[in-house]
């Protein structure tokens, strides 16, 4: 189980998040919330597999920001976008993958 970040703040259009091992990560504003692991955003699937709900597919979200953010227990951040959007629960281990995601994506 991942560490929890030791900080968490927005640069411009991006949030920076600061690991205790010393990696930084930059997460673009508009991608994380396009990367929302709830239910609203990625949906949800039953016991068969079959996808239920989810945004259908909409990844553009230019020009939504993150407005604030609260950590949830010893596991997760809920992050508070600017759509009004904040039902989604970015574990720590989630969030380390995004920031892989991120440096992939920029290169």
């Amino acid at each position: 189980m991942q560490e929890p970040p030791q900080q968490i703040e927005c640069i411009g259009d991006l949030v920076a998040i600061r690991w205790p091992d010393g990696r930084e990560d930059y997460l673009p504003m508009p991608r994380l919330r396009a990367w929302s692991p709830s239910a609203e955003q990625a949906g949800e699937r039953d016991l068969m597999g079959r996808q239920y709900g989810g945004a259908s597919g909409q990844q553009d979200f230019t020009g939504v920001r993150v407005t604030g953010w609260n950590r949830v227990g010893s596991y997760a951040v809920q992050f508070i976008f600017s759509d009004g959007h904040r039902t989604g629960i970015y574990a720590f281990d989630y969030l380390r993958q995004l920031g892989e995601r991120a440096r992939e994506e920029n290169t």
